[in-house]
C-alpha cells in the first residue's frame, strides 16, 4: 500500500489538511485501499490552525520515515516553517520520496531548498512574496499545480483537489482517479500539458459562454470535428469562438481538445481490451501511430506499456460511449486527428 504522510505546520489550514485524506482514502484497487494516510506535525498534540476549530495531531515527524509521498498542507502567515519540518523534508527528498504541497505549503519546500531552479506555484495572492523570498524558484502564478521531478506544488484551496487527483492518476491510472472524482462530486480532469517530468496545467476556466459547445464536442470525440464545426454549434464565427474559448480556458480550442483526446485514450487503455487502432479511433486521434506519439509525449509511456501498468483485469471489448466519467467535467473540446496534430504543433 502507498503510504502518505501529511504535514500540518502551524497555523495550518484545516481545509488544506483535510483534502489529501478525503480524496486518497476513496481510492480503491480491486476493493482494497490504495493509500494509507497519516497526519503528522512537528509536535504531536494540539496544533494551531488558521481558523477557530481546534486540532489534535497524533503523530510526530517520524511519520515521514517510510512514506512514499509527503504532502505539506498550507499554513497561515508569516509562512515561517519549523526547522524540524525543513530538516525532515530534506531527508525525505534525499531518499527520493515524492514531496508535494498544497497552497502556501510551497513555502516550506522552497525554504528547504527543494524548489531551487524548478517550476512551482502557490496561492495566487502570495506568488509575489514567493518570488521575493525565493528568487531561485521559477514561480508560476497562473496554473493549478506543477510537477517538476519528484516535487509537486499546487495553488490555493480547491487546486489541492486537482493535485490529489493527479497523484491518484499517476499511481493507479485515470479510471481510479475518475471514480474518486465521481465519489467526491468534482470534475475528474482540469486539463493542462503533462509530461513524465513536468506538469503545468492550464488556469481554471473563467467563463461558461462556450460550455455547451465543449460538452457537445466532448460527446463526439470520436468524430472528425473542426473549428468550423465548433463555431457552427456555438452560433458564432471561428474568430469569435477562438477568442471566447481562449478567454475562458487559457488555450486554443485545438490545444484543449488534444488534451481531452489523450485523456480519453488513457481511460480506454485502462478499462478496455480494444486494439490500439480502435482506441485511436474512439478518442479521435486517428491512427495507432498518432496515439503512440501523443501518449509518449504526455506520459512517457507507449500505449502497450501504459496498458500493462494501469490496465484493469477483465477489461471490456466493445467500444464504450464517449460520454464516460472522464467527460463529465464542465469543460469539453473538439477537433479531428489532423486537428490534434495541429494542436500539438501549436502547444
Amino acid at each position: 500500500m502507498h503510504r502518505v504522510a501529511v504535514v500540518a505546520s502551524p497555523p495550518v489550514s484545516m481545509f488544506n489538511l483535510a483534502i489529501p485524506e478525503l480524496l486518497l482514502d476513496k481510492a480503491r484497487i480491486d476493493g482494497r485501499p490504495g493509500y494509507e494516510v497519516v497526519i503528522c506535525a512537528p509536535d504531536p498534540g494540539p496544533v494551531a490552525t488558521t481558523g477557530t476549530l481546534g486540532l489534535s495531531v497524533p503523530c510526530g515527524l517520524e511519520a515521514l520515515r517510510g512514506a512514499h509521498t509527503v504532502i505539506v498542507a498550507g499554513a497561515g502567515e508569516p509562512f515561517a516553517p519549523d526547522p524540524r519540518v525543513l530538516r525532515a523534508l530534506r531527508e525525505a527528498a534525499a531518499d527520493g520520496v515524492r514531496i508535494a504541497s498544497i497552497c502556501t505549503g510551497a513555502f516550506s519546500l522552497a525554504e528547504a531548498g527543494l524548489l531551487d531552479g524548478r517550476r512551482a506555484t502557490t496561492y495566487w495572492a502570495h506568488t509575489e512574496e514567493m518570488r521575493r523570498r525565493h528568487p531561485a524558484v521559477d514561480v508560476r502564478g497562473d496554473v493549478l499545480y506543477t510537477q517538476d521531478g519528484q516535487f509537486l506544488t499546487s495553488s490555493g484551496y480547491a487546486a489541492g483537489i486537482d493535485l490529489c487527483l493527479h497523484l491518484i492518476r499517476t499511481d493507479y491510472g485515470a479510471a481510479v482517479a475518475n471514480e474518486v472524482a465521481r465519489l467526491a462530486l468534482v470534475a475528474p480532469v482540469r486539463p493542462g500539458g503533462q509530461t513524465q517530468f513536468t506538469h503545468t496545467p492550464l488556469p481554471s476556466e473563467r467563463g461558461t459562454a462556450c460550455s455547451d459547445t465543449r460538452g457537445w464536442a466532448m460527446r463526439n470525440l470520436d468524430k472528425p470535428l473542426t473549428l468550423t464545426d465548433l463555431a457552427r454549434h456555438a452560433g458564432v464565427s471561428v474568430r469569435t469562438l477562438t477568442r471566447r474559448f481562449h478567454a475562458e480556458s487559457g488555450v486554443s480550442p485545438l490545444q484543449w481538445l488534444l488534451h481531452q483526446r489523450v485523456e480519453r485514450a488513457r481511460e480506454l487503455l485502462e478499462t478496455t481490451n480494444l486494439r490500439m487502432d480502435q482506441v485511436a479511433t474512439a478518442c479521435g486521434l486517428g491512427t495507432a501511430d498518432s496515439l503512440r506519439g501523443h501518449l509518449v509525449r504526455r506520459t512517457g509511456l507507449t500505449p502497450s506499456a501504459y496498458r500493462a501498468r494501469f490496465g484493469r483485469p477483465g477489461g471490456t471489448g466493445p467500444l464504450p460511449s464517449t460520454s464516460s466519467t472522464s467527460s463529465t467535467s464542465s469543460t469539453s473540446s473538439t477537433s479531428s486527428a489532423s486537428s490534434a496534430s495541429s494542436a500539438s504543433s501549436a502547444a
